[in-house]
Parts: C-alpha cells; sequence; structure tokens
C-alpha cells in the first residue's frame, strides 16, 4: 500500500495539479481544443507509472509551495494511483478525440468533478478508494 522507493509527495502541490487537470477538463469539454487532454494523459502517465518527481509541472508545483511554506508531505502511493487513473482517462479522452467520438466526454466530466472535489476540499476520491481497496483486502 505504502511506497518507500519514492520519496514523499508533496500534497498542497497535487491540489495545484488538482486545478490543471479541472483546467484541462473544462477546456476539453467547453472548447474545441480538445487535444489538450494529450498533457492529461502524459502527465498522468508519468506521474502515475514512473514518478511524480519525473513531472515537470510537479517539481514547478512542489518547488512554488516550497517557496511559500506550505509543503505537506504525503507517502506517494495513493496519489500515484490518482495519476493513473487520471492518465487513463486522458488517453481515453486524447483517442476518442482522435477518432471523431463524443464518449471522452464521460471521462472529462468525471476529471471535472473530482478534480473539482480535490481542488475544492482537499478530498481525493481515488486516494480514498486506493486506501479502502487495501484495508478491504487486509480484511
Amino acid at each position: 500500500m505504502l511506497r518507500f522507493d519514492i520519496p514523499p509527495v508533496c500534497a498542497n502541490a497535487y491540489r495545484l495539479q488538482a486545478a490543471m487537470s479541472f483546467t484541462i477538463a473544462a477546456i476539453y469539454l467547453y472548447t474545441p481544443y480538445q487535444w489538450v487532454s494529450l498533457l492529461l494523459a502524459v502527465g498522468g502517465l508519468l506521474r502515475g507509472f514512473v514518478s511524480p518527481h519525473k513531472c515537470l509541472s510537479y517539481k514547478a508545483f512542489a518547488g512554488a509551495m516550497q517557496r511559500f511554506g506550505l509543503v505537506r508531505s504525503q507517502n506517494a502511493g495513493s496519489k500515484m494511483f490518482a495519476d493513473k487513473i487520471a492518465g487513463i482517462a486522458g488517453t481515453a479522452m486524447f483517442v476518442t478525440w482522435l477518432l471523431g467520438s463524443g464518449i471522452g466526454a464521460v471521462p472529462a466530466y468525471a476529471i471535472l468533478i473530482f478534480a473539482f472535489i480535490d481542488l475544492a476540499t482537499g478530498f481525493c476520491a481515488a486516494c480514498w478508494a486506493y486506501g479502502a481497496w487495501y484495508k478491504l483486502r487486509q480484511a
């Protein structure tokens, strides 16, 4: 469950990532610039399957939080799980856009809603699901 092979991540930097995900989903849904879903896909897959510390946007957001003294460390495991979901959703959005299908709106609305909840309250639904899954498996 916990990832000790990867250094902890800054939870506040991830709230800024949620703002970026929200913005990308809104652009995808409400403008003709649906190609921006590629940014969500690449960033999510990089942070989720490689390491958050390799992603330029995470580095920038974590650096900003450090400058403002708002660093709050969190184990990387749950955030990487959330990034995997975002990366897969972004990939689905991008591929369906390339194919000319409107079905990409489904993951885009999910990202829009859950990123807003994370941004507004700090509650990460994917992180909660990650923890619940491991608690369920232990029972």
